[in-house]
């Protein structure tokens, strides 16, 4: 993780994402940049709550551990998002787990602070709408899970962990291997499940095997598959 100020590099991020009259010039001086590279860990689900961090570039992943150690995805988050609202409001440890999947860029700013200028009416509005918004999306991800098809889970969840390459066709090719041991974690099902759903993708032409995992091959296919990505808002 990287971390530092400058000045004018911040107003323009908040005068780009419209944040100009949720936060106040007061707490605007004390906020610092933030970047963490791809797999570094922003915070750990238990971990205290300190910070409120603006996304304003990248893409983070929201997952959620049990006691028994396996995970399941929530989300996946890119600008403009928050992360640790809900415990500033709530006042505990941070709930899930929040895992850069690109090079990320946020706007940070101390809780302690964020008390002494928290009182700003627009920001206190700003709070409350991405907060009421991570709660629909939380419950549309839960029944996602539970009332689709691994097929449709699968396919949303290889949308979000590829990104487009540019190439027409509506194809495109992950930047990043697919782990299938992680896959089933996340979506909520057993590894051969997803093995077998993974070699009828892979017949069907939609993704590629190797040695190093799995890459999406054709993300028009998938996206007819998964109809919309239930991991991530609609911009």
């Amino acid at each position: 993780m990287k971390e530092w100020k400058d000045s004018a590099f911040l107003n323009r991020a908040v005068a780009e994402h419209g944040l100009e009259d949720v936060i106040p010039p007061g707490l605007r001086l004390h906020m610092t940049l933030c970047s963490y590279e791809e797999g570094e860990l922003v915070c750990s689900q238990g971990d205290p709550g300190q910070t409120l961090y603006f996304l304003i570039a990248g893409k983070l992943k929201i997952f959620t551990t049990s006691e028994e150690g396996k995970t399941l995805i929530l989300s996946f988050k890119t600008p403009l998002e928050l992360i640790g609202d809900i415990e500033y409001i709530r006042g505990t440890d941070i709930m899930n787990t929040v895992e850069a999947m690109t090079r990320v860029t946020m706007l940070a700013v101390p809780y302690r602070l964020l008390r002494q200028y928290g009182d700003h009416p627009p920001l206190l509005h700003f709070l409350l709408q991405m907060i009421t918004e991570k709660f629909f999306v939380k419950s549309a991800s839960l029944s996602f899970n539970l009332l689709y098809p691994v097929e449709v889970r699968l396919a949303s969840y290889l949308l979000s962990v590829s990104e487009e390459s540019g190439e027409g066709g509506g194809q495109s090719r992950s930047k990043r291997p697919v782990n299938l041991t992680d896959a089933a974690h996340l979506i909520g099902t057993s590894y051969r499940h997803v093995n077998r759903v993974i070699r009828q993708f892979d017949r069907d032409g939609l993704v590629e095997r190797s040695r190093k995992g799995i890459t999406v091959a054709d993300r028009s296919k998938l996206q007819a598959l998964a109809k919309h990505n239930i991991y991530e808002k609609e911009q």
